[in-house]
């Protein structure tokens, strides 16, 4: 009974060894263990119990990743460290669901290769496919395509009520991806998308914000410091003020001329049309010297012109003129006055009508105009007037251009002018008939190349026969010219040059022809500096006689803009005049400062 009894011990303790061997093999047999196989056939039709059952899937392991994401890292770790693959046989590839970086669906597209935030590593490209694969694949992609919606529906409305918000925003991103890569796909490589990807993609230039208008870059003005004007009426009116003190060596210009300091007032200003189609122009400009120290000067000039432009129909146009000037004789004139305390006044009253007409590239114009000249009284220094009414005259003109268009830029052009001037008085003082008739003949050319360089410029021969035949005809070469030329922006250069008949009543003399030009230059250094300068050239041809005046004179300036309104303007001149005739030589320079006001 002895010897029995220990080997009842050691069985009882087989047996439990036994059991919790077999315990131990359940368990084992019982715990999940990773399968790798390698499945052949992903393509072909899916069942609507299948897309539920994989949503489904999806929103449990959302849930689950919620809970893990509040597990400690240690454990989070350790469950989600990676088990090494190892393939059962040679060419094998793990299931989606046990490979890195899977999706844990056969219907989830492969990750972007260039989202720089995925922490998986991207699957290994799918091979290319035959061309009969291809274009089965094609084919039931464009089927898939059109019964997809549907189906994604049905199973969002079912697996809605077992699933949260989250759950369903998750399977709409699956299915919408799903759908780019079956329509997208062209038997090449598939592009992944993703929510970073599509972040990186470029927006249509017409869908991107605009700023507001206020923020929008405002284009500067081409002359911020030009008079802005003041509307009146259909006009636009810019008024110039410019008051200073000019210091000269000879006050008066002449011969006998002494220096002083004058105070002198200049009133300029333009009114322009706003119309839609005639156009007018107003301009007017007046200017009163008075002495301050020195010789005195107490005089004023001034003019006024208006001018009107009206189109009419058949390609005719209509340009009427009407001006008014009035100054006092020049002190260096032919017919200055010696002994007086005041040269006369003379006043001129003058208009214009013009017609042109456009016949192809034929150009016609026909211009009449009137000018009327009258005097006033000399006051002599002992108090006595002498009268200048036999001086009144006044000049009927009409001219007529031809021209013929080359281009837009060119027009050479030919013109005829007849004339009558006609005295107030038909013997003077004297007892000489002052009447005359002229006649000129002209040959130019007009520019037209915009901005660069526009204007006229002329040739010709001009008469004026007495009726006195004791007295010789007025007769010389004629020269007009006005032209601007604008070598580059903020430069301008003008060429003017006129041809005048100039009458006197000295016994026995005709008159003369004066030649004058000018050539002046407008130079803006900085928005509120201009620079300005002007070369002057006159030369009178006294006719019957060898006498002959040159007169030179230059003139430079600045104007200091102190803002829109105001600005500061400076300029010296000088002028003389050459004679050989005794008596007229005088040599003037000057020096002025003042300030401008404009509106």
């Amino acid at each position: 009974m002895s010897g029995g009894q220990p080997e009842t011990k050691i069985g009882r303790k087989g047996i439990a060894v036994a059991a919790l061997l077999l315990t131990a093999s359940a368990l084992a047999l019982l715990r999940p263990a990773p399968a790798y196989s390698q499945e052949t056939e992903l393509r072909g039709e899916v069942s609507e119990s299948a897309i539920l059952a994989d949503q489904q899937r999806k929103a449990r392991q959302l849930r689950a990743q919620g809970s893990l994401d509040q597990t400690p890292p240690a454990a989070a770790a350790q469950d989600t460290a990676p088990t090494a693959y190892q393939p059962a046989s040679p060419g094998a590839v793990p299931d989606d669901d046990q490979a890195a970086g899977a999706t844990d669906s056969i219907f989830d597209p492969p990750q972007a290769a260039d989202d720089t935030l995925t922490d998986t590593a991207v699957p290994a490209k799918p091979r290319r496919p035959s061309t009969a694969n291809r274009r089965a694949q094609d084919t039931k992609a464009d089927t898939k395509s059109n019964t997809k919606a549907a189906d994604k529906k049905k199973a969002k409305k079912k697996a809605g009520e077992a699933t949260d918000s989250m759950a369903t925003a998750a399977t709409a991103s699956t299915g919408d991806k799903a759908d780019a890569a079956a329509a997208d796909d062209d038997g090449s490589n598939r592009r992944a998308v993703t929510i970073d990807s599509v972040d990186k993609q470029k927006l249509d230039p017409g869908q991107e914000r605009t700023g507001s208008i206020d923020g929008q870059k405002i284009k500067p003005e081409e002359d911020p410091f030009a008079a802005p004007g003041i509307r009146i009426g259909t006009f636009v009116f810019r008024p110039t003020l410019e008051q200073g003190f000019t210091a000269t060596s000879n006050a008066d210009s002449s011969s006998t001329g002494k220096s002083a300091v004058l105070s002198e007032t200049a009133l300029r200003f333009t009114a322009t049309s706003d119309w839609r189609e005639n156009s007018a122009l107003i301009t007017g400009y007046g200017q009163f010297r008075n002495t301050v120290s020195g010789e005195k000067i107490n005089d004023a000039q001034g003019r006024i012109e208006g001018q009107l432009n009206v189109d009419l129909d058949n390609e005719l146009r209509a340009i009427a003129k009407l001006g008014y000037e009035a100054a006092p004789e020049s002190a260096s004139s032919p017919d200055a006055i010696a002994g007086v305390d005041q040269q006369p006044l003379r006043q001129t009253l003058d208009g214009s009508l013009g017609l042109e007409k456009s016949v192809g590239k034929m150009r016609y114009a026909l211009t009449g105009a009137v000018s009327h000249d009258f005097y006033g009284d000399a006051e002599l220094t002992d108090g006595t007037t002498i009268s200048q009414k036999d001086r009144n005259n006044t000049l009927y003109t009409a001219t007529l251009r031809t021209g013929y268009e080359i281009s837009p830029a060119l027009t050479p052009f030919t013109e005829v002018e007849l004339g009558r001037r006609v005295y107030d008085q038909r013997l003077d003082t004297d007892g000489f008939e002052r009447s005359s008739k002229r006649l000129g003949a002209r040959a130019g050319v007009e520019l037209d190349m915009g901005e660069k360089l526009s204007g006229e410029f002329s040739v010709g021969w001009l008469r004026e026969a007495l009726d006195d035949s004791r007295l010789p005809a007025i007769a010389g070469p004629s020269i007009n010219a006005d032209l601007k030329w604008s070598p580059e922006r903020g430069t301008t250069i003008g060429l003017t040059g006129q041809t005048n008949v100039e009458t006197t009543t000295t016994a026995g003399e005709s008159g003369d022809i004066l030649y004058s030009g000018r050539l002046t230059g407008e130079r803006q250094i900085r928005a509120n500096l201009t620079a300005n300068s002007a070369l002057g050239l006159d030369w009178r041809d006294y006719t019957g006689s060898d006498g002959h005046d040159l007169i030179l004179s230059a003139e430079a300036g600045l104007t200091w803009w102190l803002n829109r309104y105001a600005g500061l303007t400076t300029r010296v001149r000088t002028e003389k005049l050459t004679s050989n005739l005794p008596g007229r030589d005088y040599t003037a320079n000057s020096v002025y400062l003042g300030l401008k006001v404009q509106r």
